[in-house]
């Protein structure tokens, strides 16, 4: 119901306010995957949260690259995925979620994330969207271990701005291209290249 140190990416902070959203760790054992599906079993994760929100208000959701969740051009959910690997043997992966269920006003700094409620108009309790949750990652995880190539098609599907315009900022230089889709590898496919997620930034235009 509250954590006081969430992690993002690009040493972000998630922040939250006490009992209104969801934030939670699942704990995972990704065998017979190994390491280098670990974009697809987060793309696996994206898809489950997709599965979830999409039951409450089936329309405007998308993934957007590498692991947030967005309704129109708002976030309403991210994912951080920590791993633990022992030599070649990918033991554990630690799936962190935070999703905003009843949240109406958010920091000035944050001016495009949205909540469920702010949607639906409806309250959510926490633990049981945390229960259906669960129940939809795992479905989508136990996908990815029989039929990865599905994932990664729903997942292209499902991706915010694609085969539209973007921008993208690489150190000091800003790309304008058109996003074309992603790998398995988890690298972004465009009209100017490919890339990976912690070689560019994003940018709102």
């Amino acid at each position: 119901r509250h954590q006081w140190a969430g992690k993002g990416q690009r040493g972000k902070f998630w922040q939250d306010e006490r009992g209104q959203n969801l934030m939670m760790s699942l704990v995972s054992e990704p065998a017979p995957l190994d390491i280098t599906k670990l974009f697809l079993f987060s793309a696996s994760v994206a898809l489950g949260i997709l599965d979830l929100v999409r039951g409450f208000h089936s329309e405007s959701w998308s993934v957007k690259w590498p692991n947030d969740i967005y309704w129109n051009d708002r976030k309403a959910a991210g994912i951080l995925i920590e791993t633990v690997v022992l030599g070649k043997n990918w033991l554990f992966a630690v799936t962190g979620v935070g999703i905003n269920l009843n949240q109406e006003n958010f920091p000035a700094d944050l001016p495009h994330a949205v909540s469920l409620k702010q949607i639906t108009s409806a309250s959510y309790e926490p633990r049981l969207v945390a229960r259906e949750l669960v129940a939809a990652i795992q479905y989508r995880i136990n996908t990815l271990k029989t039929g990865p190539e599905q994932i990664l098609t729903d997942y292209n599907r499902s991706l915010y701005k694609n085969t539209k315009p973007i921008a993208l900022r690489k150190k000091s230089e800003l790309i304008i291209c058109t996003l074309q889709g992603v790998d398995a590898g988890g690298m972004l496919l465009t009209s100017q290249g490919s890339f990976a997620w912690h070689d560019v930034e994003w940018v709102r235009h």
